[in-house]
């Protein structure tokens, strides 16, 4: 079975920086597009950003592009999200994933527990 486990969340001020991590066990992942979304309370989960096997395209939601950057290391079966210039809009539980690709959630066979991101004001 696969295992998704996210790394790095923490509380960080506006404006700050936070790196993520998400490895991936049971096997290799490095024909599946790998991802993020996230939660907020109240919200519906959303898109944040994927990037497609061999690395060959990245995506990301309108609302991150330009701040975060997704990037993945096959040798680690591992993906990363650097998140930059954070705002308190982008607190929620930032969940790793693994699969066929595209924004909505049902593209994705495999899912990490999250990782709490918490942007202060």
């Amino acid at each position: 079975q696969v295992h998704l486990v996210e790394s790095g969340g923490g509380l960080v001020q506006a404006g700050g920086s936070l790196s993520l991590s998400c490895a991936a066990s049971g096997r290799t992942l490095s024909n599946n597009t790998l991802g993020w979304f996230r939660q907020a309370p109240g919200r519906e989960r959303e898109f944040v950003a994927a990037v497609t096997r061999s690395a060959t395209w990245t995506y990301y939601a309108d609302a991150v592009r330009g701040r975060f950057s997704i990037s993945r290391d096959d040798a680690r079966n591992s993906v990363y999200l650097q998140m930059n210039k954070l705002k308190p809009e982008d607190t929620a539980i930032y969940y790793c994933v693994a699969g066929w690709g595209g924004s909505a959630p049902s593209r994705y066979d495999y899912w990490g527990r999250g990782t709490q991101v918490t942007v202060s004001s």
